[in-house]
């Protein structure tokens, strides 16, 4: 059995992605939406400044911006 993968990809300012930090990989949307939701400000302290979610390697959602206040 193939299980569905979700994972994010992390650009900076410029639009590059980011190869570091890593995000895991997730078997379901919730559990990466939820793990975003806890992360993202120290995935913003390391430069990253956008954030796609990805479903099988294509993206799923609307980007979402990291921003801090």
């Amino acid at each position: 059995m193939i299980r569905p993968q979700w994972e994010w990809a992390l650009d900076d300012a410029e639009g590059r992605r980011l190869t570091e930090p890593v995000t895991p990989v997730f078997t379901t949307q919730y559990d990466a939406e939820l793990w975003l939701g806890e992360h993202w400000r120290s995935l913003a302290g390391a430069g990253a400044v956008v954030a796609s979610l990805l479903h099988d390697g294509n993206q799923a959602t609307p980007s979402v911006e990291l921003r801090t206040p």
